[in-house]
C-alpha cells in the first residue's frame, strides 16, 4: 500500500463527499460540500490535506491556524481502509504543518464516537462546549 499525503486539489471533491457520506459526516453541504472545499483550499489560514492510496483519495483532514489558535475541524477516512493508520498519519501531517506555521498547540472538534481516537493521538479533553449559530 503506497500512501501519499498531499494538499487537496479540486478533482478530489466528489470522492471526499463520498467518504463523508459513508461516514455519516455530510450533514451540511454548505460547510462540507465541493464549494466549501474549494473555499477552504483557497484560504491561506487553512490546511487541507488528502491521503491518497495508489492514486485514489481515501481520507482527508482540514484544519485552520489564525496566527494564535489552531483547530482541526474535520477528519474522515473511507470505511474500507479505516484502522490502518491513515487517520493517524493525517493528524501527524497536519500537526507538522501547523507547527511549521507557528501554532503553539492544536485543538480538535470531536464527537462521542471519535473521542477515543483523538485521545490516542495525545489530545486531552477540555471543559468547553462547541456552540453553533447558523447565519442567514
Amino acid at each position: 500500500m503506497h500512501m501519499e499525503i498531499r494538499p487537496f486539489v479540486e478533482k478530489d471533491a466528489d470522492r471526499l463527499v463520498e467518504i463523508l457520506q459513508l461516514n455519516n459526516q455530510y450533514d451540511c453541504p454548505a460547510v462540507e460540500g465541493p464549494a466549501a472545499m474549494r473555499r477552504v483550499a483557497a484560504c491561506q489560514s487553512a490546511v487541507f490535506l488528502v491521503a491518497e492510496i495508489n492514486g485514489h483519495p481515501q481520507g482527508f483532514i482540514r484544519a485552520i491556524y489564525d496566527g494564535s489558535r489552531a483547530m482541526i475541524h474535520l477528519l474522515s477516512v473511507h470505511p474500507a481502509v479505516q484502522h490502518r493508520g491513515i487517520g493517524r498519519r493525517l493528524v501527524e501531517a497536519v500537526e507538522k504543518e501547523l507547527e511549521q506555521r507557528g501554532a503553539p498547540s492544536v485543538s480538535v472538534t470531536v464527537t462521542d464516537t471519535s473521542v477515543a481516537f483523538w485521545s490516542k493521538q495525545g489530545f486531552e479533553r477540555l471543559p468547553v462546549y462547541l456552540m453553533l449559530k447558523s447565519l442567514p
